[in-house]
């Protein structure tokens, strides 16, 4: 989480009551007093007692959702414990589809740091009291639009990534005459459409390793859409790190951790000289020098020299302070992002690094251990703070968010399997994850720190990037029965994925691919010719392998263009979710929903919020008492699937029925999230669901094709 001044109240908590009471707490204790605690450098006389380092919890609730566990008690996913492709990717379309609904409703000024919602509409409530995380969100939104395009191929993350950095490139740039110049500024106050830094710090500031972190973010949009804008902002911000590099010492990093963007004056309550985060700004020269654009030579120098600095001092005293852009800076109050990003950074490019092995162990090990912030042990999965100084800590505990540290933390421990082969990291950031997965939407029972507060950086763009990093270290994690292209080490630029086949484009003409696929190709093209099958990818030139039981398929090309084929008898599905658009809670459908989807009658049906383990909102019949309800294609269609849910504690049996085709008849489990499959193969116009407890179910994810299912020969 992005609220480091947090890091001031004790044990991460706040008194519970009404939201506009426990926000006027907030305001008078942990803004009023932490605040002014961590602004002066000291630690209240109550929180000297410092706090056991691992804690293990017996959970049976986890963000107020009930757990499950295997058989050895352990941690299992939500929303499907049996289904672990399908709950993890939940998480990321159920953040996806909360973000689309806001950016529809011209709210991307409003991605605070922090928000609350009505508990009955679901209405989201931005918070106007804290740090709007400006510089921070539109970097960590970019990695995760950048691994959600390939995943889902939906074109609405492009524009909506689009606009955000936009409104940032024409709302929160500091001026030309600027020593930092056309730069992004870290933080804005909240409601503020102007960003210009948040004045509990002071005014007209920016962070530099923000400057390199959203720097990066722009370049690599730039690769993914080709549009020089977002190239031209990463070279302003990587001249103005490279213009203001100083080599620095034990106190003092290349770069401060904040300072005034005008004259980069250090020396004045509110900024400061330290940060331990030259990662970032590292990544930005990096991926410059490798493209050959702006000042090569001048990015090669500011590099090596934050290189040579953070291998001489973080690297080996363990000083990893100075990141988030609400806290005043301190030597004492360390976290966990720095160390895990740099552990990500060499597990991704070992080159860098020849003792990328042992640092990325020792900093994993560190962070798991180190007694600066507590972690806790729930049903074997290992959940993270984010911050501390060793008697004080920011911010959750095991049964609040915020899940994005724990989410990097398994991420890294993920990729570290997956470079090594050591089993027992993918099994650490198996468990982590699946805690991670309880956070999913907006659970309506938990009880984040401050009152009911959640955060827009941690649960809809960090978190879920980190996420998207488990699935390319593990893909066997990604759906079965779905196809996914779920990483690749070059920028996809477009995607399409249909009946058997995925074809799609990079950044780069040599790329290294991952994808699960829910058939077995028969042939993998690039750039127009065919590439070998081998039992491994090779280290150099072309080729693929294929994992035969899991269908994960491993691809390196030496030409942009991939085009992957294979017979399926799976037909391509179109998904009707009940967000975009949002019709609001409890309201009665009628007519069509989508547009040219599906016809839902005159006050037949109706949506229901999110609750139990439906995680988004869905719908149910208008009447509770009802048995038998129908709706009509808006033209006939293959009815494929659909997800319901049954809150009740006993078994409800549930039949679809439509003229055209057999009845299917299922039983949904007591309390339990089902995906069920028709099987049909024909279109249908009109399906009718039959129950005596229908009135009881929640129903969401209705899936249907356009496509008319027929025996192809694929000998042919």
């Amino acid at each position: 989480m992005t609220n480091d001044a947090r890091a001031g109240a004790p044990g991460g908590m706040a008194a519970e009551g009404s939201r506009t009471e426990t926000r006027d707490r907030k305001l008078v204790g942990w803004m009023g007093i932490a605040l002014l605690t961590a602004l002066s450098g000291g630690i209240p006389p109550a929180a000297q007692t410092a706090f056991p380092v691992v804690t293990v919890i017996h959970a049976k609730t986890i963000a107020g959702r009930p757990v499950a566990a295997d058989a050895q008690g352990k941690l299992l996913p939500f929303p499907m414990p049996d289904n672990v492709g399908y709950s993890y990717s939940s998480h990321l379309l159920t953040q996806w589809a909360i973000l689309w609904d806001q950016y529809n409703r011209q709210r991307y000024h409003e991605f605070h740091c922090c928000f609350d919602f009505d508990r009955d509409t679901f209405e989201m409530q931005p918070d106007f009291h804290w740090a709007n995380s400006t510089g921070y969100l539109r970097a960590m939104m970019q990695g995760f639009m950048e691994r959600l395009y390939p995943f889902t191929g939906n074109p609405n993350t492009i524009t909506f990534l689009a606009d955000l950095i936009d409104y940032e490139l024409e709302n929160g740039l500091t001026p030309k005459d600027y020593l930092w110049a056309q730069v992004p500024y870290a933080s804005a106050n909240p409601g503020d459409r102007r960003y210009t830094g948040w004045s509990h710090h002071g005014e007209d500031y920016i962070e530099p390793h923000v400057v390199g972190e959203d720097g990066y973010g722009y370049l690599r949009f730039y690769e993914m859409t080709g549009n020089t804008k977002y190239l031209k902002a990463a070279i302003r911000c990587a001249d103005a790190l490279a213009k203001n590099y100083k080599p620095g010492d034990e106190k003092n990093s290349p770069w401060p951790v904040r300072c005034y963007a005008r004259d980069g004056k250090v020396r004045i309550p509110g900024m400061g000289p330290y940060s331990a985060n030259v990662v970032e700004p590292v990544m930005l020269f990096d991926e410059l020098i490798r493209l050959g654009q702006g000042d090569v030579n001048a990015y090669k120098k500011s590099r090596e020299g934050a290189w040579a600095w953070l291998h001489k001092y973080p690297m080996k005293n363990n000083v990893w302070v100075g990141y988030f852009e609400d806290v005043n800076p301190s030597m004492e109050n360390m976290n966990q992002v720095i160390p895990l990003e740099y552990a990500r950074y060499v597990l991704l490019n070992p080159d860098k690094d020849p003792n990328w092995k042992e640092n990325a162990r020792k900093l994993i090990e560190w962070v798991k251990t180190t007694p600066k912030w507590p972690k806790y042990e729930v049903l074997g999965a290992t959940v993270t703070t984010e911050q501390g100084n060793g008697t004080t800590f920011c911010c959750n505990n095991p049964n609040e968010c915020c899940d994005s540290h724990t989410s990097r933390l398994a991420a890294v421990e993920a990729l570290y399997y997956a470079k090594t082969g050591d089993a027992a990291y993918r099994e650490a950031a198996f468990r982590s994850f699946n805690w991670v997965t309880y956070y999913q939407g907006m659970p309506e029972d938990s009880k984040p720190p401050f009152g009911n507060q959640w955060w827009f950086t941690d649960e809809f763009s960090d978190g879920p990037r980190r996420l998207m990093d488990g699935l390319w270290a593990v893909p066997e994690w990604s759906p079965e029965d779905e196809s996914h292209l779920v990483g690749s080490t070059s920028v996809v630029t477009k995607i399409a994925y249909g009946r058997g086949s995925v074809t799609y484009s990079t950044f780069d003409n040599i790329s290294s691919d991952v994808l699960r696929l829910n058939f077995a190709p028969d042939s993998v093209y690039s750039g127009g010719h065919p590439l070998k099958r081998s039992s491994q990818v090779p280290a150099e030139g072309e080729g693929y392998a294929l994992d035969e039981t899991t269908h994960v398929l491993r691809i390196r090309h030496a030409s942009r263009d991939v085009d992957v084929q294979g017979p399926s008898e799976d037909l391509p599905v179109i998904n009707i979710g009940f967000d975009n658009p949002h019709l609001g809670a409890h309201v009665t459908m009628r007519g069509e929903y989508p547009s040219g989807g599906v016809n839902w009658g005159d006050g037949t049906w109706r949506t229901v919020t999110p609750g139990g383990r439906l995680t988004t909102f869905g719908i149910g019949t208008a009447d509770a008492n009802a048995t038998s309800a129908a709706f009509r294609f808006s033209y006939p269609r293959v009815f494929v699937r659909f997800d319901v849910y049954n809150p009740t504690a006993y078994p409800i049996k549930l039949t679809v029925h439509a003229p055209e085709t057999q009845d299917i008849t299922f039983e949904v489990k007591p309390g339990a999230l089902q995906r069920f499959k028709t099987g049909w193969r024909n279109r249908v116009s009109e399906v009718t669901l039959k129950s005596g407890g229908l009135g009881l179910l929640r129903f969401d994810n209705l899936g249907y094709s356009t496509a008319l299912w027929t025996q192809l020969d694929w000998s042919l």
